[in-house]
C-alpha cells in the first residue's frame, strides 16, 4: 500500500528543487553589484576540457563595482577574456597583463526593468514546477485511493499538500520581492 507521508515528502522534495533552481537563477542576474557568482555560468577551455573560470583563476571582488580575475597560468588570459566577451554578461573585460578586471557599470532604469522582468519569468518557472509537484502528489493520492487508501486520508493529505504548496509559493514571492528591491535600488 502507498504511504501518504512518502507522497507528501516526494512532492516537497520537488518543491525544494524548484526553490533551489530559483536561488541559482537569481544569483546569476546582476543587480548592479559585483558578485563572483556572475561568472559561474562562463566556461573556458583548459587543457581540452570546459571548466568554470574559478577553476583556472582566482576570482575576487575588491569593491562593489568590479571583479578581478587572476589566472594561475599566463596562457589563460586570452581564453578567459574571450569567454567573458562571448558570454551574455555584456561587459568588456580589461586586461593589464597581471589581472583581468571587469567593471560593473551602474544599471540604467530600462535595464533594471528588464532584469526585474527576467526575475519574474524565473519566478514563474519555479512556481509552475511547484504546482506540477503538487499535481503529481494529488494524482498519486488518487491512485492510492484505488489501491485501498481511505478517502478521508486522501482529503487530509491533499490539504497538507496544499499547505506545503502555499508555503513554497510564499517563499518564492519573498525571494522575488527581495531580488526586485535589490535590482531597483539605485
Amino acid at each position: 500500500m502507498v504511504d501518504v507521508k512518502t507522497i507528501i515528502e516526494e512532492s516537497q522534495e520537488k518543491m525544494d528543487m524548484a526553490v533551489m533552481y530559483l536561488e541559482e537563477a537569481l544569483a546569476h542576474i546582476r543587480a548592479g553589484k559585483a558578485s563572483t557568482r556572475l561568472l559561474d555560468g562562463i566556461r573556458v577551455d583548459s587543457y581540452g576540457s570546459m571548466v568554470p573560470i574559478s577553476n583556472v583563476a582566482a576570482v575576487t571582488t575588491p569593491d562593489a563595482r568590479s571583479i578581478t580575475i587572476k589566472p594561475w597560468d599566463k596562457s589563460m588570459f586570452r581564453v578567459i577574456e574571450k569567454a567573458i566577451i562571448d558570454s551574455d554578461l555584456g561587459i568588456m573585460p580589461e586586461n593589464n597583463g597581471e589581472i583581468i578586471r571587469i567593471g560593473i557599470p551602474p544599471l540604467t532604469e530600462e535595464r533594471r526593468k528588464q532584469l526585474a522582468k527576467q526575475c519574474k519569468a524565473e519566478g514563474e518557472t519555479a512556481k509552475v514546477s511547484i504546482r506540477n509537484a503538487r499535481r503529481d502528489g494529488i494524482d498519486a493520492l488518487k491512485k492510492a485511493v484505488k489501491d485501498g487508501l481511505a478517502e478521508d486520508e486522501q482529503k487530509n493529505a491533499e490539504a497538507k499538500l496544499q499547505k506545503v504548496h502555499d508555503k513554497y509559493i510564499a517563499k518564492i514571492e519573498e525571494m522575488l520581492a527581495e531580488k526586485d528591491k535589490e535590482i531597483m535600488t539605485v
